[in-house]
């Protein structure tokens, strides 16, 4: 059986605003610019609790129609019944939701999009579904606006010697076969961009990092906790010496002394 790789809403929401500090106000505004006249439809993949429609909205033109695509309805109703964003005019968007998972995704669904979107996606997903959203992007022709991917990359301050192990662990763990589904993890952008490529598109790209001990502490707190566990799940050698190590990082993150840089790349393709 596939395994569908759970996100709760209370992780979503803690995150949310450093990933509106991370992504590319840069590159969402080229996409702006590539946007027809008139009303506008944008179809967020994967778009949880509604994320990415609340950053960039105020950042386009209007009116707009937000298509939220995800399997977990849960998430869906939280953006739905949430607060209503508004586009670059002052304007409220409208919002329709479709629930499914990607991997049977084609240009039919995506019918009449201007642009389409998606945030923190592509690692989750496998090699065959990154290959079936671009081919469907391809297929109706839009701006295609992929936020925060995960490139592997991570910068612990201070540094220990038993970071590169735990982030190479993770990072395998990224790439684990879930159920039938083999992720592909931090490779999943340079897939999506080799495959723009490959369809004569045009790619632009933009660094787009987690800065984790500036603001909220407790993001800092639970995304090492997270990366710590996923990585000795993967590598049960590292287990004894994972001990000391969170121990240690937990004691820094208690008195401020820790801090992250979690690299990820924002990517923008056109026909």
């Amino acid at each position: 059986m596939s395994e569908i790789i759970e996100v709760s809403g209370e992780w979503l929401a803690l995150r949310e605003p450093e990933d509106a500090r991370a992504r590319s106000e840069r590159l969402a505004r080229a996409a702006a610019r590539r946007l027809g006249p008139g009303p506008t439809a944008i179809h967020d993949l994967g778009s949880g609790t509604g994320s990415m429609m609340r950053w960039l909205a105020p950042l386009l033109p209007g009116p707009q129609t937000w298509v939220l695509h995800d399997w977990n309805t849960d998430l869906v109703d939280r953006a739905v019944n949430g607060v209503v964003p508004r586009d670059f005019d002052g304007r409220p968007v409208a919002m329709l939701t479709r629930t499914g998972t990607l991997a049977d995704l084609d240009a039919q669904d995506l019918a009449g999009a201007s642009l389409v979107t998606a945030s923190a996606l592509l690692d989750v997903l496998t090699s065959e579904e990154i290959r079936a959203v671009i081919r469907a992007c391809v297929g109706i022709g839009c701006p295609v606006l992929l936020s925060l991917s995960v490139t592997g990359e991570v910068r612990l301050d201070p540094r220990d010697p038993l970071d590169d192990a735990v982030g190479s662990a993770f990072n395998a763990h990224q790439e684990r076969d879930a159920g039938r589904r083999r992720l592909a993890g931090p490779s999943g952008i340079a897939l999506a961009h080799r495959l723009f490529l490959e369809a004569g598109w045009n790619v632009r790209t933009a660094g787009s990092p987690w800065r984790l001990g500036d603001h909220d502490p407790r993001l800092l707190e639970q995304w090492f906790d997270g990366w710590l566990d996923a990585a000795l799940e993967q590598r049960a050698d590292l287990r004894v010496d994972g001990v000391a190590y969170r121990e240690l990082r937990s004691a820094q993150w208690r008195r401020g002394a820790l801090s992250a840089l979690v690299v990820h790349t924002d990517l923008l393709a056109w026909p």
